[in-house]
């Protein structure tokens, strides 16, 4: 199964890239791409603390991505 990922802000410079086609055995939830992603970019260490969008919506861990899915990587925005 094939999927995106787009990265944001800080992501983009920790993983080096600002987007990512990812292929995985099958389906999985949001939570384990972040599992898998912490394994596989050691940097995305607090990767929990981000937002994530499965689809341009707002995602909990819960969801499952699907074949051709969007999922973006968000990190907090602080501003001033």
């Amino acid at each position: 199964m094939n999927f995106t990922i787009l990265f944001f802000g800080i992501t983009t410079d920790l993983v080096g890239r600002n987007s990512l086609s990812y292929t995985s055995e099958g389906k999985i939830t949001i939570k384990e791409l972040k599992n898998l992603l912490k394994t596989e970019y050691s940097d995305l260490k607090n990767i929990h603390e981000f937002a994530i969008a499965l689809n341009e919506e707002y995602a909990n861990d819960d969801l499952i991505i699907n074949e051709g899915d969007m999922v973006a990587i968000i990190p907090p925005v602080s501003g001033g």
